[in-house]
């Protein structure tokens, strides 16, 4: 019997979708014979750490990722749940996403004090969030709101929210709806308001290259959909060479018609991109439709970048 040694950073919501895999993964070992029991050791990220300053102001990619990357390196650990969101366009050598599970809700939600939408909270009302990429779309949808840093994990900026810090936040709807705690929502933002970040609701599981027991067990548990249209989505954050100090969003979808629903030309992948200022006053998008994610990832980026996008990212990487 071989002991998986799983990664995770320590909050509640890492250690619940960490423990909602392991579950997962353990019926899986049941049902195909697998000798494998799990075991989970916490890791602090630089992330973690800085929690006075916004992400964007951090700087660099893998923030939530990296230290736990390391780990599995150098064999502290044999693989990792992470919010595919967190995760760079590009692993380390010798790391590999090794399943892309199916995904939970995309979308933004909103959770205000009193119940009120989005478009019924007064002028000058106060909204907190971590995310350039957030504050950008909502800023351009009311530019009369206040929008204002928030840090923290999930239960202490919704502390911040009832103590009133903020009239409202915005906040990942797959983070709450783990956690259980999905009627806190007031209300979910469409795609069309405010275009997740790629990946968002989706969780990569990775390990290394050379573990080839654990990944045979992996491959079971990968949704082919998800990690189609996240892998359109990650091409063009790659493209872009985006990251939390970037105002970028992206969310692609996948149709199948025909009988044979697996075959490449019967599968449509339609991804929309934006990039925008942290002010809101610009907001470029595109989109693009193809079979092969890839493609579809870099069209999209190179017709944003076509609009203008290369300047916006440039003066913003300073």
């Amino acid at each position: 019997m071989r002991t998986i040694i799983v990664g995770s950073r320590q909050s509640a919501l890492a250690l619940t979708q960490t423990g909602q895999v392991i579950d997962d993964l353990q019926r899986l070992c049941a049902e195909h014979g697998f000798p494998f029991t799990f075991e989970v050791k916490k890791i602090v990220t630089k992330g973690d750490r800085i929690l006075d300053v916004t992400l964007s102001k951090v700087g660099g990619k893998g923030l939530f990722v990296k230290e736990i990357e390391q780990a599995m390196l150098e064999r502290e650990i044999d693989m990792a749940v992470h919010s595919m969101k967190d995760m760079p366009s590009e692993l380390p050598e010798g790391l590999i996403n090794g399943a892309v599970p199916r995904r939970a809700d995309p979308r933004d939600c909103l959770i205000s004090r009193g119940g009120l939408k989005l478009a019924d909270l007064p002028s000058g009302a106060r909204v907190g969030t971590s995310s350039l990429r957030r504050s950008s779309q909502l800023a351009a949808l009311r530019p009369d709101l206040v929008i204002e840093p928030v840090r923290g994990n999930i239960d202490s900026r919704l502390r911040k929210l009832e103590s009133g810090e903020y009239d409202a936040i915005v906040l990942a709807a797959a983070g709450l709806a783990r956690m259980g705690w999905q009627d806190r929502v007031t209300a979910y933002l469409t795609p069309g308001e405010c275009l997740p970040a790629v990946g968002q609701g989706a969780l990569g599981i990775e390990c290394r290259v050379e573990d080839d027991e654990l990944r045979r067990l992996l491959s079971l548990y990968n949704d082919e959909e998800t990690a189609l249209t996240v892998a359109a989505e990650r091409r063009f954050l790659g493209v872009l060479n985006g990251g939390c100090q970037v105002p970028i969003g992206a969310f692609a979808t996948l149709e199948s018609s025909g009988e044979d629903s697996g075959a490449e030309a019967s599968r449509s992948i339609t991804l929309t991109g934006m990039v925008g200022t942290p002010g809101g006053a610009v907001i470029l998008k595109e989109s693009c439709t193809g079979t092969d994610p890839v493609q579809v990832g870099e069209e999209t980026a190179r017709r944003l970048i076509a609009k203008g996008a290369e300047k916006i990212l440039a003066e913003l990487r300073g």
